[in-house]
């Protein structure tokens, strides 16, 4: 069976993926012909997950060094989980999120070790800058350090971070415009975790204002307006998150194992784009999913296969 990777980079406003979960209708489709690496931002969606079996669920900078080479995957199923929450998360919004740390537990089976209180306020701003892609602040990271090391002492093989977020102050992301505002300090976060402990990891907001919206949105970002807690997608995503380790062993997977890579057209100046390019993999470039970045294959003088669409491209599969 092929190996791809299908990638929607997070917080530059993709109108396929940009939103919540709403790439995951290709990812599935994809996945029932190949095994399939994805980043949470492709499947992530609130409440729900758009994951199955047949794929990799890999955070942006370890899959940054998965097309480096200086990382492999071994699938993996049923990791234990350890979750960390930010100690200026109110008790009212905290016990939201372990009564649903104990309902995905219970649907799931998920293996949650436990959790841990950071021992400091995380301290996270975010916003969207003048260029219009979505970035933040984060006053400790090293809080979530401390945090995450206890939980892998504690056996841990993935973590789960939950911090709190200041009240949006109105975007037109609920419209299906522009770019989700949270997005880009997550990954600030999330890369930070795994880059400490190469270990999975994926981060869900926490509001203050846990009511349900009754007001009528965007579809693509739906899946965010009915529920008062993202945990569950991440929870479900890292159960089956692969192990990351440094060296080739048999049953781990490595970038020369990789048949192709599904980028959306605009977006092509990351790390998966250039390493792919280098190693002469299949890049296909699918020109109805537009970001605000303007990195096309013409401005990178990259090899890439122009696509249509998406289901063009499983057409071709």
């Amino acid at each position: 069976m092929k190996l791809g990777a299908f990638v929607v980079p997070t917080g530059v406003g993709a109108s396929i993926g940009g939103f919540a979960g709403d790439a995951s209708v290709w990812a599935r489709r994809f996945a029932q012909k190949c095994k399939l690496i994805v980043n949470p931002n492709v499947v992530n969606a609130a409440c729900f997950s758009g994951i199955t079996d047949n794929m990799l669920y890999v955070e942006g900078y370890s899959l940054d060094e998965f097309f480096k080479g200086k990382l492999n995957l071994i699938p993996s199923e049923n990791n234990k989980i350890g979750v960390i929450f930010d100690k200026s998360i109110s008790q009212e919004v905290l016990n939201v999120h372990i009564n649903t740390i104990n309902a995905v537990k219970t649907v799931y089976g998920i293996d949650i070790v436990g959790y841990e209180i950071t021992d400091n306020s995380v301290g996270v701003e975010f916003y969207v800058d003048k260029s219009g892609i979505s970035t933040g602040n984060v006053s400790d990271l090293g809080t979530l350090k401390r945090a995450a090391e206890k939980l892998i002492h504690s056996g841990a093989e993935a973590i789960a971070i939950v911090c709190r977020f200041p009240e949006d102050e109105g975007n037109d992301y609920e419209n299906g415009i522009g770019v989700d505002p949270v997005g880009g300090v997550e990954a600030i976060i999330s890369h930070y975790i795994s880059k400490e402990f190469q270990i999975p990891c994926a981060h869900a907001p926490a509001f203050d204002d846990i009511s349900i919206s009754s007001k009528i949105v965007d579809k693509r970002a739906s899946a965010e307006y009915i529920t008062p807690t993202f945990l569950p997608c991440i929870l479900i995503g890292l159960s089956q998150a692969p192990k990351l380790v440094k060296e080739k062993t048999q049953n781990s997977i490595s970038v020369s194992d990789l048949d192709f890579l599904i980028m959306p057209y605009n977006s092509l100046g990351g790390i998966p784009v250039f390493e792919a390019n280098k190693l002469n993999k299949k890049i296909y470039a699918i020109k109805e999913n537009k970001t605000i970045l303007n990195v096309t294959p013409m401005e990178i003088n990259t090899n890439c296969d122009i696509i249509r669409t998406y289901q063009e491209l499983w057409e071709l599969m």
